[in-house]
């Protein structure tokens, strides 16, 4: 009777143990989604106004312009409507469309001249690192969460509490940012 009763209470500890940490774990992912959420709002809130300044500027490049307002509209809907998966790869493709600014940018003297544009620049540039620092700690910290939901014994404890794994922060399969760069070194002009 008394190895019973060590065994069950045993047994009610781990649970206890178990239920605990998926809780901690879990609680940790929402927070670090929190962070990549605010600064995903600081760099919606910044393309608006870099979009504006450079707009008179690169008249030849609307379509530049119109895809990156397309793709920080495509993120800010997705999230809002929860689909944090859309969400991501709509951010994913954002990213991609700001790269393509920052790169035509260097086209035009005007733009690197204008303190305006050069300090949203800036201040896109930092947020841009922000977000990778947050992505990267969400994706260890998910990974974390995910693992431990698997992890048997405690995979039962996380079935029966309705614990679901949380989704990582990744490249699409198809995006560009996969593919390797092309660099030429040569003198040929």
């Amino acid at each position: 009777m008394i190895v019973l009763s060590i065994i069950v209470a045993v047994l009610i500890l781990w649970v206890i143990f178990a239920f605990n940490k998926l809780v901690s774990l879990r609680n940790q992912t929402k927070n670090a989604f929190t962070q990549i959420d605010i600064q995903l709002k600081r760099r919606h809130d910044l393309i608006p106004n870099l979009v504006n300044s450079v707009k008179g500027v690169m008249k030849f490049e609307q379509e530049t312009l119109e895809k990156v307002i397309s793709a920080r509209n495509k993120a800010i809907s997705a999230f809002d409507s929860g689909n944090i998966k859309e969400g991501f790869a709509n951010e994913n493709v954002l990213s991609q469309a700001l790269g393509r600014l920052f790169a035509l940018q260097e086209s035009y003297p005007d733009l690197k001249s204008n303190q305006e544009v050069q300090k949203l620049m800036e201040e896109l540039t930092s947020t841009e690192n922000k977000i990778s620092f947050a992505r990267q700690f969400y994706n260890d910290i998910t990974t974390k969460f995910n693992t431990q939901i698997q992890l048997f014994p405690t995979n039962l404890i996380a079935g029966i509490l309705g614990f679901k794994p949380a989704d990582l922060f990744e490249l699409p399969k198809d995006s560009a940012e996969r593919e390797t760069p092309q660099v030429d070194l040569s003198l040929n002009k």
